[in-house]
């Protein structure tokens, strides 16, 4: 079937097309969107138990100590380096519903034997080291895969509206996750725990796959270009892509320069809000708890208003503002009275959770419905690898700076930092944007 209009069919007015847009239901009431969002929703609520529950396995059961403890994290963080942009192209050579289905399956059997180790009392923390990394393996195709199949259950205009509900669910799944993950690693040890996150996976598939809309099968190669790409020139192609979009490597110099400065304050603020040496805040852990559960609200905020606020501001100045107010958020921190420093602390979660979710959920959407359906694998992958590539080097600047400098001058840093991250795009396209501009050919 031929998607050209023929000479015959008159073009649509703008009443019309508005008139259709108006009417189309919201995406609560989108069979397919729902259940992707129903098996996200469960998904995440089970990465927050495992979360939790994974590092107490190997503090508790396995009695690792400092050094082991930092390999499990190294090892859980070196996948999205290792494997980011080959995903990518894998994204872009198949069908994404198949890749997420698959991932969840593989993660659900890998998670599984963490508990039968456990209770065989064969288990390792080298197991637990093996397990970690090909998780985090199939998470990276997941995440990549998931990012870019989002477009093809939702129109472009409601790509910001389908990632804030996503948001949303990610948002509860970070308040009420903690808590009951807690609650299970005491009533039943942090490997049992563990189940209930590989039961979340299968659940999610079983939602996924009843997902009705058939997604279309990608073409392997342009036609034009004689023999197939190799895995390598392809990665490049999608590298060259977010390289040369002017949107896309201004929301990559934002985001990437924002995590960079945010890590090095985030190695040390709780040492700094929790620690009892001298100038340090020495909360209780129940008052930190409490801070974090309270600056999730702006979490929520974000989430319920992430979609809304383009529509009265535009999406550019949303996504500028937002990138601009996340480092104010993080003033709050050396800022905070010593005294009396809990409203402060909470204030600034509040704001800092607030414009993370509605930066993301904006410039998220801005990504996709640019981005041809061929290359978005490799743009989400592309973005993913620079913005996060910058979290391991803020951290270990963040160390090395805490224990040279002192904590207060590295948050001073950590801030200031993170408030320049939005001249990127500040000074770039993005800014002048109200709505989202025609995809990209």
């Amino acid at each position: 079937m031929s998607l050209e209009r023929s000479p015959a069919s008159p073009e649509p007015s703008s009443a019309e097309l508005e008139s259709s847009i108006h009417h189309r239901p919201t995406l609560w009431r989108q069979g397919d969107f729902m259940k992707l969002w129903t098996a996200q929703t469960v998904s995440q609520f089970g990465d927050e138990i495992t979360g939790i529950a994974l590092p107490f396995v190997a503090i508790q059961i396995l009695h690792a100590g400092p050094l082991e403890f930092g390999i499990l994290g190294v090892v859980r963080f070196l996948p999205w380096i290792l494997f980011t942009l080959p995903a990518g192209v894998w994204v872009d050579r198949m069908r994404r519903r198949p890749i997420l289905m698959g991932a969840d399956l593989a993660r659900a059997a890998l998670l599984a034997t963490i508990p039968i180790g456990f209770l065989a009392g064969w288990l390792t923390i080298w197991q637990v080291y093996v397990v970690s990394f090909l998780a985090g393996t199939l998470e990276v195709f997941f995440d990549v895969a998931y990012q870019s199949y989002l477009p093809s259950l939702v129109h472009r205009d409601e790509l910001v509206e389908g990632n804030s509900k996503l948001e949303l669910s990610r948002a509860a799944s970070s308040v009420a996750g903690p808590t009951v993950a807690g609650f299970l690693i005491q009533l039943v040890t942090a490997p049992i725990a563990i189940i209930f996150d590989a039961l979340s996976y299968v659940i999610g598939v079983l939602f996924v796959s009843l997902i009705r809309r058939q997604e279309p099968t990608p073409e392997p190669h342009d036609p034009a270009l004689g023999k197939p790409p190799s895995m390598w020139q392809e990665a490049r192609a999608g590298l060259g892509y977010v390289l040369s979009n002017r949107f896309l490597r201004s929301i990559a110099a934002c985001t990437g320069t924002a995590n960079l400065f945010g890590n090095i304050g985030g190695t040390v603020v709780l040492l700094y809000i929790a620690g009892d040496d001298e100038g340090q805040l020495a909360l209780s852990a129940a008052t930190v708890g409490v801070i974090f559960a309270l600056g999730n609200i702006g979490v929520l905020l974000g989430a319920l208003s992430g979609g809304r606020l383009p529509k009265t501001f535009g999406i550019g100045p949303v996504i500028v503002g937002t990138a601009a107010l996340s480092g104010v958020a993080l003033l709050a921190v050396p800022l905070a009275p010593p005294d009396d420093p809990f409203w402060f602390l909470v204030a600034g979660g509040i704001i800092g959770g607030f414009t993370t979710v509605v930066y993301n959920v904006n410039q998220v959407g801005l990504r996709q419905a640019i981005t041809p359906d061929r290359m978005l694998g490799r743009m989400n992958a592309t973005m993913r690898l620079i913005v996060w590539g910058t979290i391991p080097i803020g951290a270990l600047i963040g160390g090395i700076l805490g224990a040279t400098i002192g904590l207060i001058p590295t948050l001073w840093i950590s801030a200031i930092g993170s408030f320049l991250a939005f001249l990127p795009v500040f000074f770039s396209p993005v800014r002048q944007l109200r709505e989202i501009p025609a995809q990209a050919e």
